[in-house]
């Protein structure tokens, strides 16, 4: 039994151990970055593969290792009739092979580190989405319960001017029906704010989230700086700076196939013992292979056509950096515009036309499907204010994607 739970509880322990250090508090957008940052399984994968690079750097720059070869002939199968060889041989390599291989070495790992910038730069602008899915979330859910309170108070009022005889029960009717419909709508609240919760902590391993809500300000809209500055930042973009970075692999490695072509001199230096003459001979020569068929041209024109390959590669993701940043700031833009037109007028409009209609109802002057109008309008009016804040983080999260860092 042992055998099995032992393999099992260590397989967790990983889970156990992040949720200890994620924070039962409220949860900042500060604090979460850096969960992420120390936790987030890709992230780690990504340093140990810019890890893993440097033994390929240390590799490539190794000399090749001689060979000593030893060799015993018994002619007449007796003792003083025997020769022994000894015979050392070291590989030398021509073209500058070794500067070559070392500088592709180099080049693939600059490749981890711009995939490693990336990677992290994807997994920021994640977790600054994830935040304010779950701020956006927790607000969904006061609104909700606010409805679910005003809806309620609206039911009882109508309940109350039945029994007075004011109004008819159908009235009584409409408003329960609406009580309910909106509590349909608390329960769908909360059921995106689990969700938006997990969505988050899984951002650092941890399945089961353990902070209560998030800390901070979903009405505070972020601001951008000029498009030229933008444009300036996006040369410098991660996923920029790895096709760069993987051309010029691509081109390292390239030159280390061309420095094949050369072929590589083997210095062989010996000795060879004659028991039935009593003497040695020292044996000097070298071995040079004749590049009469195989002139490494297939793995040449390879290479050259991938370094073709990763130049397009280039063009393709400027073109789509491009075009992408562009959709971003315009939905950015566009959310942004929008939650301010929201919250400076719409929503205290209708939050006005919401407060009259509730006291003419309660006076008599107004019938309870003024009431529910106004209710809906204004639930509406609320809802969509935060669904633009919503999708204007999500657009500010999305251009923090491309250009690597917030602005």
């Amino acid at each position: 039994m042992v055998k099995y739970f032992l393999p099992l509880w260590l397989a967790a322990w990983p889970a156990f151990a992040l949720a200890a250090s994620e924070p039962a508090a409220p949860l900042t957008l500060h604090t979460a970055l850096a969960l992420a940052a120390e936790a987030n399984a890709d992230l780690s994968a990504a340093r140990h593969e810019l890890a893993a690079t440097d033994g390929a750097v240390q590799q490539a720059g190794l000399l090749p290792n001689p060979t000593l070869e030893v060799e015993r002939v018994d002619r007449k199968r007796a003792d003083d009739a025997r020769e022994t060889t000894f015979l050392l041989s070291q590989p030398l390599e021509l073209g500058g092979k070794r500067g070559a291989r070392m500088q592709a070495a180099e080049h693939t790992r600059d490749s981890a580190a711009a995939a490693l910038g990336a990677r992290q730069a994807e997994i920021r602008a994640n977790v600054i989405d994830a935040w304010f899915a779950v701020l956006a979330a927790q607000e969904q859910l006061r609104l909700a319960q606010e409805s679910s309170e005003l809806a309620q108070r609206a039911a009882q009022a109508t309940g109350r001017r039945v029994i007075a005889g004011k109004v008819s029960p159908v009235e009584e009717t409409r408003a329960k029906v609406a009580a309910a419909t909106v509590t349909l709508e608390l329960l769908r609240a909360r059921s995106e704010l689990a969700v938006a919760r997990k969505k988050l902590t899984a951002m650092w391993g941890n399945p089961s989230p353990r902070f209560d809500k998030a800390d901070g300000d979903i009405d505070l809209l972020p601001s951008l700086p000029d498009q030229a500055l933008l444009h300036h930042r996006l040369a410098q973009a991660p996923a920029m700076a790895l096709a760069r970075s993987e051309l010029a692999s691509r081109q390292s490695l390239a030159q280390v196939e061309l420095s094949k072509r050369v072929p590589d001199i083997t210095l062989n230096l010996g000795r060879k013992r004659s028991e039935e003459l009593g003497r040695s001979q020292l044996i000097v020569g070298f071995s040079v292979p004749l590049p009469l068929f195989d002139r490494n041209q297939g793995n040449v024109l390879e290479t050259a056509r991938r370094v073709d390959k990763a130049r397009d590669e280039l063009s393709s993701t400027a073109l789509r950096l491009d075009s992408e940043l562009a959709q971003a700031c315009e939905d950015f833009d566009l959310a942004r515009a929008q939650a301010l037109a929201l919250r400076t007028d719409i929503v205290p409009g209708a939050q006005s036309a919401y407060a009259a209609a509730s006291t003419g109802f309660e006076n008599g002057k107004f019938g309870f499907l003024d009431v529910l109008d106004a209710q809906r309008t204004l639930l509406e009016a609320r809802s969509q204010y935060l669904n633009a804040l919503a999708q204007a983080h999500r657009a500010h999260a999305a251009i923090i994607r491309i250009l690597g860092a917030e602005q």
